[in-house]
């Protein structure tokens, strides 16, 4: 068996504490979210499932679930890594691993795939819950991979990005609650934008989030508005780009030293 490095030891470390931070609080980190989840099935199933019966040729409970699921990673990739970044600063914890023999990239790293994972997890319970109360196909899992991925990856870059920005807990919250959340909710979780008068239909392709939805609505079902290699390759660019402007904010020490 290789020995670890030095550096890949350090980053296993800062790993295993931001993954042991939101595993301690098991009903907030993980049963909020698929309550949450279980609510949207239920009430959209049986509520406007009843009502508008097919999209596309699919169940409308079975062509809002990936919508649902891409939520569910986002929302606590963001809000782990912001809030855990901030907490942090206030604690001045920060200090001390900045002044670390890890390097600002094992940093970044550690910090990104804390919320990364946790996203991952509500995620997956999210597609099994939703797969046992109606069933859900993965039609194109050459897609479905690496959209997720780099989903989970540009939400937890965006949380440790307006985590370093944040001065007080009401910063984040602004921005999860009157940035994210509407765009995830107007991107086309619960709706075709096909089926949209305009102009809010020409307003939803101004949306980031709408082809974030599309690529992992098409790695479920094999349908999707929108052009599909484009919109992985955007969103492929938009992750690196914030992973190197985070990269080179953890290097300088922006509004993270005291």
């Amino acid at each position: 068996m290789t020995a670890l490095s030095a550096g890949q030891i350090r980053f296993l470390s800062l790993l295993r504490r931001e993954v042991s931070r939101f595993l301690k609080i098991k009903r907030q980190t993980i049963g909020a979210p698929l309550l949450e989840t279980f609510l949207y099935i239920s009430v959209f199933g049986a509520a406007l499932g009843s009502r508008i019966d097919e999209l596309h040729g699919f169940d409308y409970v079975v062509f809002v679930i990936p919508g649902l699921i891409m939520m569910a990673w986002a929302m606590n990739a963001f809000s782990n890594n912001s809030s855990s970044i901030l907490q942090q600063k206030f604690q001045r914890a920060i200090d001390d691993q900045l002044s670390s023999p890890a390097s600002p990239i094992e940093l970044l790293l550690a910090f990104s795939f804390g919320g990364f994972l946790r996203g991952m997890m509500v995620a997956v319970l999210t597609f099994s819950a939703a797969s046992v109360l109606v069933g859900v196909p993965v039609e194109e899992p050459l897609v479905l991979l690496p959209a997720l991925f780099f989903v989970g990856f540009f939400f937890a870059q965006l949380g440790v990005l307006v985590g370093v920005r944040a001065e007080q807990f009401d910063d984040v919250s602004f921005y999860q609650t009157f940035v994210l959340q509407p765009l995830i909710f107007l991107g086309g979780v619960f709706y075709s934008a096909s089926l949209l008068p305009e102009p809010f239909q020409t307003l939803t392709y101004f949306d980031p989030v709408y082809y974030m939805i599309g690529l992992v609505r098409y790695g479920f079902l094999g349908y999707s508005e929108t052009s599909v290699a484009a919109s992985l390759a955007a969103l492929t660019v938009v992750a690196v780009g914030i992973f190197l402007v985070n990269l080179r904010l953890f290097s300088s020490g922006y509004k993270l030293r005291a």
